[in-house]
């Protein structure tokens, strides 16, 4: 007997950590936004593999692309990045301790300010500042707490 899936959450969660991105911030503060999209999409791909996948990434990307204003593709390419290597090691990362857990994802997260750098260099844009490379930190401090959320609402019992 399976638990019962509250429906809702996926889409609510997604659509949430779109807003929590476009979300204004104190010039201080900025760098040290989480990459919200990228955290939720980490949480789905390991959990519900049959529902979000590199095609979901892909679309999530696009449309982040469009209410955040940057170049079209930038962030699909880094979502699906990051969702193709969670695909490849789920079955390990699954079972990991959540302290485990968020350095991998950390270093996931790095791995996607990697990829933007790489893009910005492709693009001939100006050079990235020191402080961009912080929000990987807040990312891997938030995923326990994140997941920890995500997991309740997601196997929350339907009263």
């Amino acid at each position: 007997m399976s638990r019962p899936r509250n429906g809702w959450v996926l889409p609510a969660s997604l659509a949430l950590a779109l807003l929590l991105g476009l979300l204004p911030l104190p010039g201080l503060l900025q760098p040290l936004r989480p990459y919200w999209l990228a955290l939720v999409l980490a949480y789905w791909v390991l959990e519900a593999p049959e529902r979000v996948g590199l095609g979901s990434a892909f679309l999530l990307g696009l449309v982040a692309d469009l209410a955040f204003g940057g170049l079209l593709g930038e962030q699909s390419l880094r979502l699906v990045v990051l969702a193709f290597i969670l695909e490849r090691f789920r079955a390990r990362l699954r079972f990991f301790p959540v302290s485990q857990q968020a350095l991998a994802v950390g270093v996931l997260l790095l791995n996607d300010r990697v990829i933007g750098a790489a893009i910005h260099v492709v693009m001939g844009a100006p050079a990235l500042q020191w402080a961009y490379w912080l929000s990987p930190l807040p990312g891997l401090l938030l995923w326990p707490p994140l997941r920890l959320l995500l997991d309740s609402l997601r196997l929350r019992r339907r009263g």
